[in-house]
């Protein structure tokens, strides 16, 4: 049996899915997996800021339109550029277990407390560039978009004193090492769903959700539907900083939230703990109820 994945075509992006396609075909032996590369609309426009051309939906509009129109029969994204609200007739059909969701600080040497005064950090996300001003405000930081291997050029070139990035890309690039300081939640909540995956599919497509199906890891379902609960509540969006980290444990289910201005300022966090109910459907449901109640109160 043969199937058709759709994927960027970035050193990441492939990396990612192709190590999933080797957990797909251990668990489906017999399958064939063939890469239909596809270039997005953020892949193209990479001189502007992704708030001001539409927003991280943009990583996965063209592979959507690949579903929908049969060229493809799955497609693997990272959740934390996947919107709130997917286009209508797909699902996520499996989310397998997750990679380390923290970020990253990465360095010439040295930590974040290291870097001398008004040291300039690219980044490009709001969410990243608010919390590190709250722990050194006299940081600067200016956009920086592209490809890991890019970002990490600029930095080597003298371009800018430091980056942040997703330790779970740094991971799945077997670049972990470049890693100068590992940020803590406390330190740098992380973007909603960061370090997991999202298996899209066709809606109603049953053949191929089986399939996907047997990649799913129930935890790792939880936390990721509790985050995102949360910024569907607060609208979150690339015009807003938002970020969440859930985690769950035999005894509890914990969500932690911040919302902030489209500015960057007024940023608000709260936290919310319930027990872990027994059986796994009740736990999606508090999930989702838990990531609404959040939102509501930071919204």
């Amino acid at each position: 049996m043969k199937i058709v994945l759709a994927t960027r075509r970035s050193k990441l992006a492939l990396a990612q899915a192709r190590a999933y396609v080797r957990d797909l075909i251990r668990l489906n032996p017999g399958l064939e997996v063939e890469e239909l590369h596809i270039i997005t609309s953020g892949d193209r426009f990479q001189d502007r800021p992704l708030q001001d051309i539409g927003g991280k939906g943009l990583f996965i509009k063209e592979i959507e339109e690949a579903l929908l129109d049969g060229r493809a029969d799955f497609a693997i994204h990272s959740i934390k550029d996947v919107p709130a609200e997917l286009a209508s007739g797909l699902e996520l059909a499996a989310i397998p277990a997750r990679e380390d969701p923290r970020d990253v600080l990465v360095t010439r040497g040295g930590g974040l407390d290291s870097l001398p005064n008004g040291a300039v950090v690219g980044t490009s996300s709001m969410r990243r560039a608010l919390q590190l001003r709250e722990q050194r405000p006299d940081l600067r930081t200016e956009p920086l978009r592209g490809n890991v291997d890019t970002r990490l050029g600029k930095l080597e070139a003298g371009q800018i004193d430091a980056i942040v990035l997703a330790y779970a890309g740094l991971r799945r690039l077997d670049l972990a090492a470049r890693a100068s300081q590992i940020l803590a939640p406390e330190e740098m909540l992380p973007a909603v769903g960061q370090g997991a995956l999202g298996i899209e599919c066709r809606a109603g497509d049953e053949r191929i959700r089986a399939l996907l199906l047997r990649t799913e890891h129930a935890e790792t379902r939880i936390v990721v539907e509790a985050e995102r609960a949360f910024m569907k509540a607060v609208g979150g969006n690339c015009q807003l900083p938002v970020a969440a980290h859930a985690v769950l444990d035999d005894a509890e289910l914990w969500l932690r939230g911040m919302l902030a201005d489209a500015t960057g300022g007024n940023a608000r966090r709260a936290e919310l703990r319930r027990q872990r109910p027994a059986d796994h459907g009740s736990c999606v449901t508090l999930a989702r109820s838990l990531g609404e109640e959040l939102g509501r109160a930071l919204r």
